[in-house]
């Protein structure tokens, strides 16, 4: 009966914004995490829910107790794909072929690790950036040689000073362009201190997806990579510059962007989030 009030929710305050304005030039992503609190106790449902939003593109992972093949029909029957699944820092390591094989039954052309483990919650630093580049390369490589693209999900903490410029700028310029891409998380880069803009256009070409979510105004980061729930506000009411980002987005070639709400209030957050991108320029 939840699903049922959640889905009726989700159609009336969508039948409220003018459904024939069109959305940017982009499909509409969702990233799975959003909906954490739903995949666990109904799969179907927040899948329908997912569709009605109208929502065309998911990243994420396999749901536990289904199959990837299960999964894939399940989406393919509603119209929503899966460019992208994740991955976390210690299956990088390890044998990756499961992972390969999975990305492929579901239809993923990327793959994206968005934590790299480090021991002093508020400092990450140099060995463990170094211990990242060298994981990053070789599963970059690997993944690349079965028609993939791995992606590093930045995550505010890797903004520390280093030398000239951050550990950021030290993982960046010291992977292989050919086999390690990125998505920035416009939240987490706001929250680590830097500019969503002017990363972008410093790295243009090696930019590939985008979680798009907004930080509530006010808010500095602490280096730990994490905030309180509630900092995690509808976009266009933080501190993103959205017009700006996606002009430079698109501009460098962004493709897919999955609209990710890590507050305790996604079915009220997630509609007036897309409302948002209707009107947007």
């Amino acid at each position: 009966m939840k699903n049922y009030f959640l889905l009726l929710l989700a159609f009336l305050f969508l039948e409220t914004v003018n459904a024939q304005t069109p959305l940017l030039n982009f499909p509409v992503g969702v990233q799975a995490y959003t909906f954490r609190k739903h995949f666990p106790t109904n799969v179907v449902g927040t899948l329908d829910t997912i569709k009605l939003f109208g929502i065309t593109e998911l990243e994420g992972n396999v749901p536990k107790g289904m199959t990837a093949e299960a999964y894939r029909k399940l989406c393919d029957e509603r119209g929503i794909s899966i460019p992208s699944t994740g991955v976390d820092f210690g299956q990088l390591e390890k044998n990756l072929d499961t992972v390969i094989k999975t990305a492929k039954i579901l239809g993923a052309k990327y793959i994206m690790c968005a934590w790299i483990p480090h021991k002093d919650k508020f400092h990450f630093n140099i060995s463990e950036a170094k211990k990242a580049v060298e994981v990053f390369n070789k599963a970059g490589k690997t993944f690349k040689e079965n028609g993939l693209t791995f992606c590093y999900h930045d995550h505010g903490y890797e903004f520390q000073p280093y030398e000239k410029g951050t550990l950021f700028d030290y993982i960046v310029q010291n992977t292989n362009p050919n086999d390690v891409s990125f998505e920035m998380d416009v939240l987490w880069t706001l929250h680590g201190g830097a500019d969503p803009v002017t990363l972008l256009k410093k790295y243009k070409k090696r930019w590939k997806l985008m979680h798009v979510k907004d930080l509530k105004k006010g808010i500095k980061g602490d280096g730990s990579g994490g905030t309180p729930a509630e900092n995690d506000v509808v976009l266009g009411e933080g501190q993103a510059n959205f017009p700006e980002i996606f002009k430079v987005a698109k501009k460098i070639g962004i493709k897919h962007y999955f609209l990710e709400d890590e507050s305790n209030f996604e079915m009220v957050n997630v509609p007036k989030s897309i409302a948002y991108l209707r009107k947007a320029k």
